[in-house]
């Protein structure tokens, strides 16, 4: 591909009309990706970084400045053009405030769950690929022995594998980024919330695991969606029950 020297505009793949600085701008954070730089890393000099990606300096330099503007690279002055560290999104301060035994914050958090997971579970029936289906399955088959043994770390294990199996097979990297995330936090409430999770339970959670994992394979994004809806609230009511009992010990759950 020949170097563009044009500081304008660039012709797109579908004969439109892009200014060089965007096309610049592009082709850098897709060189960031390609070559796993991570935030802190230094990146080649603007002569180098314009072989890179192969336009000229002058679109390079134009580039980089609305890049650091928007707080994608950082340019420091006599040093050199690096990867910016990310600013922290408002979302994210969840994951270092968040009280794993307070009830409203665990209603929160379930409630964000059952709409993120029953989403990915409909579009994992829709496009999942034959591995990711062999995955959850497999998932799905060890929580089922793990329940059978009443191994919770096993389940546990098998449980994370799961939902983010589930998460991946969506083909969307923000959910299963977020799941990850979002399952962290369950793992604190228990960790602290809960000493451990009645066996039953867990033989009920693998068998709709089981369920879920049928309806990705099958094809039925409704029948998954209905079946997740169904496992998050059911595990939410568990969690509610349990943490409430430990709180207020004396306390009639069912009243």
């Amino acid at each position: 591909m020949a170097r563009s020297e044009n500081r304008s505009a660039t012709a797109g793949a579908d004969g439109a009309y892009r200014p060089g600085y965007e096309v610049a701008a592009e082709r850098i954070l897709e060189y960031v990706v390609s070559a796993g730089l991570q935030p802190g890393a230094r990146l080649p000099t603007e002569k180098d970084l314009a072989d890179e990606v192969q336009m000229s300096r002058t679109v390079v330099r134009e580039a980089v400045k609305i890049l650091s503007a928007i707080g994608r690279l950082s340019v420091q002055k006599g040093r050199g053009i690096y990867v910016a560290e990310p600013e922290q999104p408002s979302w994210q301060t969840s994951l270092t405030t968040f009280l794993p035994a307070d009830l409203r914050q665990v209603d929160e958090l379930f409630e964000f769950r059952q709409h993120l997971e029953t989403t990915a579970a409909g579009l994992a029936a829709r496009r999942a690929t034959p591995a990711q289906v062999k995955a959850v399955r497999e998932a799905a088959r060890q929580s089922t022995a793990a329940a059978q043994q009443d191994d919770i770390d096993a389940f546990t294990s098998a449980d994370d594998a799961f939902h983010v199996g589930i998460a991946e097979a969506a083909a969307n990297m923000f959910f299963a980024s977020t799941v990850n995330d979002v399952r962290r936090l369950q793992r604190q409430t228990t960790a602290i919330g809960l000493a451990g999770v009645a066996g039953g339970s867990l033989l009920v959670a693998a068998e709709q695991h089981e369920a879920i994992a049928a309806a990705i394979a099958a094809g039925e994004p409704a029948r998954a969606e209905a079946l997740m809806t169904e496992h998050i609230c059911m595990t939410a009511e568990q969690f509610q029950r349990e943490i409430w009992r430990r709180v207020v010990p004396d306390s009639d759950t069912d009243s």
